[in-house]
């Protein structure tokens, strides 16, 4: 690669420099030709005036050609000093007697635009035999031998740009042949090293081809848990909600009606009712608020939300959940929190679904090291447990990702007929309250300090 660049920029570096020498041996050549031919037509021109004026009957038209004469003769003069500016030193020789045979040519008519008509019509055949004529061949014969040297200047430089091209040739040739033995060398390495990783590719393609298969089930696993999750708070909506502000509605309609009847004790009766039936409802949207997103999650803390969980879980099943909590600071960003909450959320959901769990104890203590701190969680239940390496479902893939994204680390130990304990530990982020101890063991607690890590067994 590195020769390729080397050798595409002194191709594109050469070239360059060949184009712009190209073009201004162009321009040059232009500019003395287009002077040339400029002067060689004017000097044509002028002795067709000088020949007119002479051979003229009428002074009106004598006059015109004399005038038209004069602006040829500046022309001329013009044309000189202009490729005065563009001589080269070869050309200086040919161009002083160019130049001398113009004034001379000149001086010799000069005095001929001053002749009368009858001295024009008895002198202009002898005058453009012997002067005229031989004056301005002689000058447009030595304008052409100054085109002539100008042409060989070109063609000497064309040939010097044939001699540069030639070398960029050679030089291209070897730089091929360089980049050649490079890329073979290149391609032999390579070669070597693609049959050496070749093994190891088809090992990581058996590993993706069975994590593909993995995707494809987590994925068709998500899809049906967004729609069951999505049916029953549309079926809690309908039934609970729906069905009480119906009553709701029928209850102000039967207000309304005794309203207009006058029927103040029915009225009070009906705005009774629909007062406990909005209080009812309220609960109800409180309570799916609150299995959301629960607020005293951001207002209260941690803690009060998952004492919180614990008590909605025992009042609403027949498994006594209970949280044993070491003293923390309860400091932690929201993405901590929400974290932590939805970890323990759903292993309680899954051991009363699932397990057949009657207990499930919820253990909280901070981890602080001599560097960094931890906040460690453990959930243990006395359910009919499970082989974790077969049975792991999205849940479970789902806790890991949530712990991973923190930095954190999960393990779910279970066997069969011996419960359930999920164990996950998340870094406290920079900043918190919390500060690494100096002791002798270089730990403030850990799991071991746990009360009773072993799986609760089944009564």
């Amino acid at each position: 690669m590195l020769l390729l660049g080397f050798f595409g920029l002194s191709a594109i570096s050469f070239l360059s420099r060949i184009k712009v020498r190209e073009e201004r041996i162009r321009q040059d050549y232009v500019s003395r030709d287009g002077v040339l031919q400029k002067l060689r037509s004017t000097i044509y021109t002028s002795g067709t005036h000088v020949r007119d004026f002479l051979l003229d009957s009428s002074d009106l038209r004598a006059k015109e050609d004399r005038r038209q004469f004069l602006e040829s003769k500046l022309q001329i003069e013009s044309a000189i000093a202009e490729y005065q500016t563009l001589i080269r030193p070869n050309e200086r020789e040919p161009f002083r007697e160019l130049s001398q045979g113009l004034v001379a040519y000149l001086k010799a008519i000069e005095p001929v635009l001053d002749w009368s008509e009858s001295e024009r019509h008895a002198r202009a055949p002898a005058f453009m035999q012997d002067e005229l004529l031989p004056r301005r061949m002689s000058a447009l014969r030595l304008a052409d031998r100054v085109q002539q040297i100008t042409e060989a200047q070109s063609e000497a430089s064309s040939a010097a740009v044939s001699v540069l091209l030639s070398s960029f040739r050679v030089k291209l040739l070897v730089l091929l042949v360089l980049t050649v033995l490079g890329g073979t060398a290149l391609a032999g390495i390579t070669l070597w090293w693609l049959l050496r990783l070749e093994h190891e590719s088809q090992l990581r393609f058996t590993e993706v081809i069975s994590a593909q298969q993995e995707l494809k089930r987590l994925s068709a696993e998500l899809v049906s848990a967004q729609e069951g999750e999505r049916r029953r708070i549309s079926r809690e909506l309908h039934d609970e909600v729906g069905q009480v502000l119906s009553a709701i509605m029928l209850g102000l309609g039967n207000l309304r009606s005794a309203v207009r009847e006058g029927n103040v004790d029915e009225a009070f009766r009906q705005l009774q009712h629909v007062e406990e039936m909005t209080q009812r409802n309220a609960s109800v949207v409180r309570n799916i608020s609150l299995l959301l997103r629960p607020t005293m999650l951001d207002d209260l803390g941690l803690l009060p939300a998952l004492r919180w969980l614990a008590r909605e879980a025992s009042r609403t099943g027949s498994m006594a959940v209970d949280i044993m909590a070491e003293p923390f600071v309860d400091d932690l960003p929201d993405e901590h929190r929400t974290c932590i909450f939805r970890i323990v959320q759903e292993t309680v959901r899954n051991a009363a679904r699932h397990s057949g769990a009657h207990q499930v104890r919820i253990y909280i203590a901070e981890r602080i090291e001599e560097k960094n701190a931890s906040l460690r969680l453990s959930v243990q239940d006395d359910g009919k447990g499970f082989d974790p390496s077969q049975e792991t479902g999205l849940g479970i893939l789902g806790m890991q990702e949530r712990v991973l994204r923190l930095g954190g680390t999960l393990e779910v130990n279970s066997k069969s007929g011996r419960g359930t304990i999920v164990t996950f530990e998340l870094p406290l982020p920079a900043g918190h309250p919390s500060s690494p101890v100096d002791n002798s063991s270089g730990e403030h607690s850990s799991a071991s300090e746990f009360q009773d890590t072993r799986p609760l067994r089944t009564a």
